[in-house]
Parts: C-alpha cells; sequence; structure tokens
C-alpha cells in the first residue's frame, strides 16, 4: 500500500478503460480516460517548460471547470503541490493564502479574476491563464511555453511527493496549512472506492466547489480513479435548476452533496416535483456537516435510494467513516457510519481508549492522514497525541461499531456542568415539520455557567 500514488492510479484507470467517458462538460463536450490522461501529460509538460519544479506549490483559482480539473492534475504529475483556491475570494484572501502557500505560480482561467490578479501582481508572483477549446484540443496557457512530452515520461511520482494544499477553515482561529501527499490522496481515492463499490459503470454530476476536499476526493477523483464518470455543469457550479437535467442526461448512478445542497434539491422537489424523471440511484451521499435524521428520511422517500452519511475532515484526505451500502449493512440515521481503511478510537483526555456509548475525542490514524500542519508547532502538538490524530469532534460507537458525533469539543454547551451537544438539539427542532434550518448554541448565563438558544428558520 506504501507504494500507492494518485497519479498511478488515474494512468492505471486509463489504461483499463480508454474509450469511457471520463469527464463532461454538460451540453459541450466529453473526454475519455485515455483523452484526458493525454492531456493532463501535455499541461504537465507546459508547466515544466514554465519552470515548475518538483516541490513548487502552485496556486489555481477557477470554478469548476475542465480546466481546473485538467491543471490540477497536471501540477501534481509535475512532481508540484497544487494549491486550489476559492475564486470568490477578495484580494486581501487571495494576498494571504498565495502568501502563506509560498506558491510560485498562479493559474486562472482566460476571463481573468481580477482579486487573484491583484494579489499576485502585489506579490509579484507570476500569472498565467489556461484554456481548452474542446475534446479534440490542447490546454494552451497564456504564456506560451514550448512543450516537451519527454520531460513528462521521465518523472516518477513518489509517494512521498506533497500533491495537495489547503487550509482548514479558520472558524476560531488562523487558517491552519494541511499538506497531504500522494499516497494521502492514492489511499483515500482507494478507501471512497471501496465502501461506495464504485466501477467504470457509475456516472455522477459534481455539485460542490473542486477547491474542497469533499467535492474533489469523493467526487472528482475516486470517480476518475474508479474508471468511472464525472459531469461539471455547464455554469461552473451547482444549479438546483439543471441539476436533474445533467443527473438524466449523463445517466448519473449516485451523488454527493452537504446538506444544505440537499435541503435545495428537496424543496424544488416537494415544490416542482419532477418525477418519473428522476435517475434510478445506487446510493446518495451526504458529508461536510451533520444531516438531520428527518431530511434523510425525506431524501429517501423522494428520491428512493439509500442516503449514506459520511464523516470528514481535510487532514484525512476526506473521508474517515461512511454508513455502507445496502447490502453490506444497516445505514443508520444519526450516525456517520463505521471506519473506512484506517484505525479510529475514541480517546479521554489521558488517552485512554473508551468503550461503546463512551463519549471522547474521535481519534484517527492511517496512511490518508496528514503528517502535520504547515510552519504550526503548536497545532501539531495538540494534534498528534498518544500516536493519533485528534480531531478535535466529540463522539461514541455504538455496539455495532457505528461512530455517532455529539460536537466539537469546542462547541459543545456546559449548561451546570452538563454537556450539551448543538448537533443533538439541532436534530430534534429539524424534526418539525414548520423548521427548514436550526442552528444552537451557548451564550453565557449567570445561574448555569451557559444556556441553551436556538435560532430557526420557518416555512
Amino acid at each position: 500500500m506504501e507504494t500507492v500514488t494518485l497519479t498511478g492510479l488515474l494512468h492505471k484507470a486509463a489504461a483499463e478503460f480508454p474509450t469511457r467517458r471520463a469527464l463532461s462538460v454538460s451540453g459541450k463536450f466529453d473526454l475519455t480516460h485515455a483523452q484526458l490522461q493525454h492531456i493532463i501529460d501535455h499541461a504537465a509538460s507546459l508547466l515544466i517548460a514554465s519552470g515548475i519544479h518538483p516541490g513548487d506549490v502552485v496556486a489555481l483559482t477557477f470554478p469548476n471547470t475542465v480546466e481546473l480539473v485538467i491543471m490540477f492534475l497536471a501540477v501534481i504529475r509535475c512532481r508540484a503541490t497544487a494549491a486550489p483556491l476559492n475564486s470568490a475570494y477578495t484580494a486581501e484572501e487571495f494576498e494571504f493564502y498565495l502568501s502563506d502557500s509560498e506558491s510560485k505560480l498562479l493559474l486562472i482561467p482566460a476571463e481573468g479574476i481580477k482579486p487573484a490578479e491583484a494579489a499576485a501582481s502585489k506579490l509579484n508572483i507570476p500569472l498565467v491563464s489556461a484554456a481548452l477549446q474542446d475534446e479534440n484540443s490542447k490546454i494552451t496557457l497564456s504564456s506560451n511555453p514550448e512543450s516537451n512530452i519527454d520531460s513528462v515520461k521521465q518523472l516518477v511520482n513518489d509517494p512521498a511527493d506533497v500533491s495537495l494544499f489547503l487550509h482548514t477553515s479558520g472558524t476560531t482561529s488562523r487558517p491552519k496549512g494541511v499538506a497531504l501527499t500522494q499516497l494521502n490522496l492514492g489511499t483515500s481515492v482507494l478507501n471512497i472506492k471501496s465502501v461506495y463499490e464504485l466501477t467504470e459503470s457509475d456516472s455522477t454530476v459534481i455539485v460542490l466547489p473542486l477547491f474542497h476536499v469533499h467535492g474533489l476526493l469523493a467526487g472528482l477523483l475516486s470517480s476518475l480513479v474508479s474508471g468511472a464518470a464525472v459531469t461539471l455543469p455547464a455554469a461552473g457550479r451547482f444549479s438546483a435548476s439543471t441539476f436533474w437535467t445533467d443527473m438524466i442526461k449523463y445517466k448519473a448512478t449516485w451523488y454527493t452533496a452537504v446538506p444544505t445542497i440537499h435541503q435545495i434539491i428537496l424543496d424544488r422537489h416537494e415544490s416542482n416535483p419532477e418525477r418519473p424523471r428522476y435517475p434510478k440511484l445506487r446510493f446518495i451521499r451526504s458529508c461536510s456537516a451533520s444531516l438531520a435524521p428527518s431530511i434523510l428520511e425525506r431524501l429517501e422517500a423522494a428520491f428512493d435510494a439509500p442516503v449514506l452519511e459520511a464523516y470528514a475532515m481535510t487532514e484525512a484526505s476526506h473521508l474517515m467513516t461512511s454508513n455502507p451500502l445496502l447490502n453490506n449493512g444497516p445505514h443508520k440515521a444519526g450516525s456517520v457510519g463505521k471506519p473506512v481503511g484506517q484505525d479510529m478510537a475514541i480517546l479521554n483526555e489521558q488517552g485512554e481508549i473508551q468503550p461503546p456509548y463512551s463519549n471522547g475525542e474521535v481519534c484517527i490514524r492511517g496512511l490518508n492522514v496528514t503528517k502535520g500542519y504547515k510552519n504550526n508547532p503548536e497545532a501539531n502538538k495538540s494534534a498528534f497525541q498518544f500516536g493519533w490524530f485528534h480531531t478535535g469532534d466529540v463522539g461514541f460507537f455504538d455496539s455495532d461499531g457505528y461512530l455517532h458525533l455529539v460536537g466539537r469539543i469546542k462547541e459543545l454547551i456546559n449548561r451546570g456542568g452538563e454537556k450539551i451537544s448543538p448537533i443533538e438539539v439541532d436534530a430534534v427542532l429539524l424534526a418539525h415539520p414548520a423548521v427548514t434550518q436550526a442552528v444552537a448554541f451557548g451564550v453565557p448565563d449567570e445561574k448555569y455557567g451557559e444556556e441553551v438558544r436556538k435560532s430557526n428558520s420557518w416555512f
């Protein structure tokens, strides 16, 4: 397993399924696995000709376009590190992320992104645009370098190559930089492929941004490694009005999304049902935030497919646990399922493993887990203890080995010594048919120290 690389897995899939559809831009064109790999290698040769060396960080900021997919994979083929960024960032945000990642180059779409350009100019980072006209073209770069495909053929990707650099969300502190290797990414996509039994017969539509691990690993890369097909919406982002049209046209068998998008899709169905036009899905996947059991039940009833809730984080190269497909066991509403391809334990503050139904911190270790945060020894010291990576989440295992999350350690509400889970309060509120969104939080209280408050959205 230690010899696994993401690029090696992609090459293997292209060799096994050369003529099968790999990537489509809705309503525009399709690329087979062989075509996609050929375009990626050519793009990698252009990056090498542009002076990119192994270990260099290349930032990319695009909507969900074919150019983003190709250039991301071309960067890591060069043994460089890809740092995808949200194209909606302000100039100040671009400046922080470009500086913190120590990017040597910024790749943008041909139409440009003004805030990104301003930040790159201020930091003296070279700026290059990338474009692909159609399935019979090759990527062109605005810097117009000379291609030498032999320069790519001579490169051998190493499992230890740092391929992806992302920042964790900085809700309570400065965002932390997470470096993920070829081995981390390769291990994770194999875990995803395994638990969902993805094959070359599968197809999905990307609804999540590819600058986060959820869309990138679970939606895009796990599909490509499986020889399966991926469709990018024509608009370069999720659109509720075109979602089912794309799902039907490209014969989708599954999709993965966050609860907010599931809610949007569900609301549209309930106000304007499109049955019997829904495709027959093998499963629907939910991750990145807690999915209320009431929403899960409504999704299953509306679209006649099992909804599998999962648990993931950037530091684990996305997937940590998932509810299984129905042929492999029950899926439990309110649980994020069983560990997939890694060790997981519930530890107390002394690092002792807790028995079933006892709360503690969720901790993991495995080949998918990052080696640490960039230039942040304090964060590394607290995150890596007792031989485990500490997620900061509180949860427990039930007697079947399914994980149930209680909340973030920092978000638990301490009411007179009683630890209250905001997730559990939210689930109760969302069970009421008149509530569409709910969030519970603690506020200071003279008597109890903290008291529960809530904010609801009603029909």
